[in-house]
């Protein structure tokens, strides 16, 4: 599925429309460059599961932040990552055991071991300064049909 976006606002109602599909155990992983979007896409699932926009920041400097709301939102941010013992260390593979949406920003940095089998893929492209590309491809059958009722919720 292609959507493009022409604002940050668009980016971040389309996360919030996304939020209304997602539930407990769910995994998105993001791809795209800095200022892509994949953050403001991040608060808006967040905020259609009823956390406040302004609790999530990009999680940087601690590789994962956690958002308590309808459901809980364990958000990582592999871009300052050295090497994949890091995200051992922060016990990320324990966080596909708790109750929660896992969301990862810079997926790509992450080694096919420790790669989810099964999960939602959103790619972001900047087209300029306005406008982005997000490709959205799904792992998976629960994941398949996750974005055929989104495909039908913002045509």
């Amino acid at each position: 599925m292609r959507i493009r976006s022409f604002s940050e606002k668009q980016t971040f109602n389309l996360g919030k429309k996304l939020a209304t599909f997602l539930k407990i155990g769910d995994t998105l992983c993001l791809y795209g460059p800095l200022g892509a979007g994949k953050t403001i896409f991040v608060k808006g699932i967040a905020n259609g599961l009823g956390i406040p926009k302004e609790e999530v920041n990009s999680p940087a400097f601690v590789l994962v932040n956690e958002y308590k709301g309808k459901i809980p939102i364990f958000h990582f941010d592999f871009y300052r990552l050295k090497n994949t013992q890091e995200i051992i260390t922060a016990g990320y593979e324990d966080y596909f055991y708790r109750e929660g949406i896992i969301i990862i920003e810079w997926a790509e940095r992450l080694s096919d071991y420790l790669m989810p089998s099964y999960y939602l893929a959103i790619e972001f492209k900047i087209l300029n300064r306005n406008s982005r590309q997000i490709n959205i491809s799904s792992f998976g059958n629960q994941y398949t049909y996750i974005l055929e009722k989104f495909k039908k919720r913002i045509q």
